[in-house]
């Protein structure tokens, strides 16, 4: 039977800004802070109310960010953006990225913002100005149900082949365990190499696998294993960037109003409120 992994949505900001910083870009171990060498003076939430619209970097990433039978982008990420776009007063306007290319789209300001269930590693912390985690994940091992009971452990995955999405947590994960893998576009794409016979096993967000991995789903020849990791979920804006602490705001409200947790349960999700 498919199992089912939990997130948690914390409220880090509910007494006290103080313990983590004005934004969540301090709890990288480089400690980069809005006044930094790379701060920009410019008020970021002044020049998206100016121009209408906050461009958020995504890629297809079920339950998080994904497209609906309509082609709209929907999920718990997804639908949390649009109300914070909403509160701010502009529209939101969603656009697939290259995720190795995250910083550069984020710097060069083809995006605003990357928000799509991004991990805070370190390289985040000190290039983003990053709100406070919001959510607990790990990367997990997808293998074909029928080998799962040969890979319960890191120690027994050395002989497999992986396929891992280009610049995220799951291959940084598997290059630290010095694993064979292949580095695809996208996390779907991964899944799909497993599937296929191409690679023999993906390390993928266990959020994602619990949407998309198992009985009942597209992948229902698939399984999980082994965890890899615990890590947090935060979004990302410019660095010095005023939206951070704005988001962070937004977020407080929402899990005071419960509107975060209907969002979690819309989308199937398992959430537990930190009080």
């Amino acid at each position: 039977m498919k199992k089912f992994i939990a997130f948690m949505l914390t409220m880090v900001m509910v007494l006290s800004l103080s313990a983590c910083g004005s934004s969540g870009s301090d709890s990288g171990s480089d400690g980069d802070t809005a006044s930094g060498s790379g701060a920009s003076s410019e008020s970021d939430q002044e020049y998206v109310k100016d121009k209408g619209t906050l461009v958020i970097g995504i890629t297809d990433f079920e339950p998080m960010d994904y497209k609906d039978d309509n082609g709209e982008w929907i999920g718990f990420d997804a639908d949390m953006a649009k109300a914070f776009g909403e509160s701010l007063g502009v529209e939101v306007e969603f656009v697939e990225i290259d995720w190795d290319n995250k910083i550069m789209e984020l710097d060069g300001k083809t995006i605003d913002c990357v928000w799509n269930g991004m991990t805070l590693t370190d390289e985040v912390t000190s290039s983003m100005e990053c709100s406070d985690p919001y959510c607990n994940n790990g990367q997990v091992v997808i293998v074909p149900s029928d080998v799962a009971d040969k890979y319960q452990d890191t120690d027994s995955l050395s002989d497999l082949t992986f396929a891992v999405e280009a610049g995220s947590a799951g291959e940084k994960e598997v290059s630290a365990l010095e694993l064979n893998c292949t580095a695809v576009k996208t996390q779907a794409d991964a899944l799909m190499e497993v599937a296929a016979g191409t690679s023999d096993a993906a390390v993928i967000d266990s959020l994602m696998a619990a949407a998309m991995v198992g009985e009942g789903t597209g992948y229902d020849k698939l399984t999980y294993t082994c965890q890899l990791n615990s890590e947090e979920y935060g979004v990302g804006f410019r660095k010095g960037s005023d939206l951070a602490k704005a988001l962070n705001d937004f977020f407080k409200k929402s899990l005071e109003d419960g509107s975060m947790m209907e969002c979690a349960e819309k989308y199937g999700v398992q959430a537990a409120i930190i009080e």
